[in-house]
């Protein structure tokens, strides 16, 4: 019993913890201020999974606002195809396993064609983004640091 206690009472156990404790508040923070991000352009029911109601609030805040400036910026709108998404529904359309979608900093807006292509990318590489995927009619964009940066891949 009384190693116990020791062992709970321990410098690590306790860093472990507060530093847990801090995640979860920090986390929450986040998804309560992406929830009450007022965005001009976007709702946060476009960045669901189609398989959790509410999944939008998991988006990152900082890419929101990246996004927002980028639309402002294209003066065309952005149809988002898809934004955050579960295992699941990331399993079902094909996406990769580390998929930046499932971390809520990725989006795949809707283009149909050359010229809105390039004004879109024009104003995500102006905003600060890094990421891109191309495909026929679609980009992908992410702001996952952990993955390499100034890339873009086809599809």
């Amino acid at each position: 019993m009384i190693k116990l206690l020791s062992f709970l009472s321990s410098k690590w156990i306790t860093n472990f913890f507060s530093t847990h404790i801090l995640e979860v508040i920090v986390n929450s923070l986040k998804r309560f201020k992406t929830l009450n991000l007022k965005m001009k352009y976007f709702t946060i029911n476009e960045f669901e999974s189609p398989d959790v109601p509410g999944s939008g609030s998991k988006m990152d805040i900082d890419f929101l606002t990246k996004l927002e400036a980028a639309r402002e910026l294209a003066n065309i709108p952005f149809k988002i195809n898809s934004g955050y998404r579960t295992q699941e529904h990331n399993l079902k359309v094909g996406g990769v396993y580390a998929s930046s979608h499932k971390k809520g900093l990725a989006a795949d807006i809707s283009c149909l064609n050359s010229d809105q292509k390039y004004i879109i990318l024009k104003s995500l590489l102006t905003v600060g983004f890094t990421r891109f995927g191309i495909g026929k009619t679609f980009i992908h964009v992410d702001d996952d640091k952990e993955k390499s940066q100034n890339v873009v891949w086809t599809y």
